[in-house]
């Protein structure tokens, strides 16, 4: 399995762990939320790897935007699912599948150098 990193190209977070991985010589595929939408059966993979609450982006802009009634329905695991399927910005980002199958969500530099890469 090869590495992949799903987000949006112009997320600075998204940008800085792109840049970091290239930066260190590894291999990595990217899938874009914005042009190739969130793939269900990806998204169902990573709610059951780190779960809704790590998952759904609370701080962004755009949950921020959202009325106080879409952000209830997402306190729930098909609410969230069904909004971050439709709303992929609300998606904490980067969401990357390593090639031992493990998925993190967030960038962090001190726990990537620390991953085997192969």
């Amino acid at each position: 399995m090869a590495i992949t990193l799903y987000g949006i190209p112009n997320c600075d977070t998204v940008r800085k762990a792109r840049a970091w991985l290239a930066g260190q010589g590894v291999d990595h595929a990217f899938h874009d939320f914005k042009k190739q939408g969130v793939p269900p059966a990806r998204l169902d993979a990573w709610l059951r790897a780190a779960g809704r609450d790590r998952l759904l982006n609370r701080q962004g802009t755009t949950w921020r935007k959202l009325d106080s009634h879409t952000q209830l329905q997402a306190d729930n695991d098909a609410g969230a699912r069904a909004l971050m399927l439709s709303q992929p910005s609300v998606i904490k980002r980067p969401v990357v599948e390593w090639a031992d199958g493990e998925v993190t969500v967030g960038f962090d530099p001190e726990a990537w150098r620390l991953r085997k890469m192969a």
